[in-house]
Order: C-alpha cells, then structure tokens, then sequence
C-alpha cells in the first residue's frame, strides 16, 4: 500500500490507517485473535494504527504492542481527553463484564472526559507503557471542545513532550462540530488536524474554507449506511481516497479476508490519477 507524507507535517502514513475502535468486535475475551487481525493489516500494507486509551478499555493499546515491536516502522495514533470507566488496566474479562452490563446499566461503561494537564500526563506515560514503545508518532487530542481547554498549556506541555522525545507529532481528531470554533478563532494545537468526513454531508470541507488541507479523515462507511447509500463499500472507500486525495483515511475491518481489498484500492485510484 502507498504510503504518503501528511501535509504540513514529516509523519509518513499509510493511504488508509487501521483503526481500532471496533477491534473489540473480533472478541473482547480473545487477544491472540485481536493481535491476529492486527498482523494481518501489517501483511496488507497497513502502515500506520489509530488507537485510544478509551478503545477497549486500554486493550486496544495493549494488543498493539507486540505489533509494534515486531514492526519497528510501523506507526500509531494515541489519543487523550476521554477515559475508560475503571481505567485502562483492566483484563479482558473484566472488560468483557463492564461491557456486558453496561447494556443493562449504561453508567457501568460510560467514558469519562477530562481535559486537565494533570490527568493528561499520567494518560501519557499511561499510553506509552501499554503500547512498549517510548514514543508516539501522533499524539492528539480526542474529540476536545474549545471551551474547555487551556489552550497556552496544552501547546507548552506537548511542545515539551515532543521535545523530549514522547511525541513526535501532535494535534486534535474531532468531528466538525467541535472543529468549527478552533478554526474561527484560528486556535491551533499542533500540526495535525483529524476530523470526521462523509460522501453525503461533506464536512471536512470547513478545512478548505479556512484554507486548511485534509490529512486524516474517517467515518466514511459509516455515513454511507447512515444515508442508505446504494455504493458499495469498496466504491465508498475509493471514492474518500479521490476526496481526500493528499491525506489519509482511517478504515477498519473485524475480517482478516477483507484487508487485501485496501491495497487494491489505493492502487485503482493511484492508476486513475
């Protein structure tokens, strides 16, 4: 699979990312089966993951990690400001309960949201010891609204991380909604921006508007079946690679037979450019 350049920024990527927010879908009590998926992107061409501590309760950056320490040039996405109920730490049968009880009792696995510095740098050292690696390749801030940040100490604190070698680039995935006042106020966090987008309503369209570039967009299968879309899922995908054309766009699949189609994809339309 094409890898590329993000604009404004040296992180190389993979056209598509490997999401894992829905790598719990596989089977929450089953690692080994979670860490086959994962290898599997690798052998497909996958070159960069977009995690979070909030995915899996923290297993997601847990069953990472031997994928990153076997492939040393593969890299990820963390994420911080949203929080696992019961921490990160917990196993996967505990996982698989809080999940499970949660349909009956929705407070049992609710997502906390924290956006202070405090917690911010014990979510980091928390995210860098569950993926083994000593420093993320992208570092952003989960779906932040603007009215709750200070917005001077986040930029000193990752400025700082990047400075020390924790980070190697930083940024906010958000959708366009919170997105909207960052650009009015032309708040800027780091160089990367990652924000929801679809065939339907177009919304990282508001990045070209303030004069901004796409560099990962995601959401755009999702949309489809929201809106009913009589395209298909290889034509949705080919098609928010022609959108956003210089950047990438996260996927994710719970299939291992599914992930050759990606490469293929990125071919067609690379052939059609």
């Amino acid at each position: 699979m094409r890898t590329i350049e993000l604009p404004l920024c040296d992180l190389k990527v993979s056209r598509f990312i490997f999401g894992t927010a829905s790598l719990f879908n596989v089977n929450v009590a089953r690692p080994k089966e979670r860490q086959n998926l994962l290898a599997a992107a690798v052998d497909a061409g996958f070159t960069h993951f977009d995690t979070a501590p909030s995915y899996g309760f923290g297993l997601a950056e847990r069953d990472l990690a031997p994928i990153l320490k076997a492939h040393p040039n593969v890299s990820f996405t963390s994420k911080v400001g949203i929080y696992s109920p019961g921490g990160e730490e917990q196993g996967n049968i505990a996982v698989f309960l809080r999940k499970a009880s949660g349909r009956i009792m929705p407070a049992i696995s609710q997502f906390t949201i924290d956006f202070s510095l405090s917690r911010a740098k014990k979510a980091l050292d928390g995210s860098l010891k569950r993926s083994g690696r000593g420093t993320i390749d992208l570092y952003t801030l989960h779906e932040p609204e603007l009215r709750l940040l200070q917005v001077d100490e986040w930029q000193r604190w990752l400025e700082d991380c990047k400075s020390c070698g924790k980070v190697r680039q930083f940024g906010i995935a958000l959708t366009a909604d919170q997105l909207t006042p960052f650009l009015e106020h032309d708040v800027k966090i780091g160089k990367v921006i990652q924000v929801i987008d679809s065939l339907e309503d177009r919304e990282a369209d508001l990045l070209t508007e303030y004069g901004k570039p796409m560099q990962i967009t995601y959401g755009y299968v999702s949309a489809a079946f929201r809106w009913n879309s009589p395209l298909s899922v290889p034509e949705i995908l080919k098609q928010s690679l022609q959108r956003n054309r210089n950047g990438a766009v996260i996927v994710s699949s719970t299939k291992i037979s599914r992930l050759p189609q990606y490469a293929k994809i990125v071919e067609e339309v690379d052939h059609a450019d």
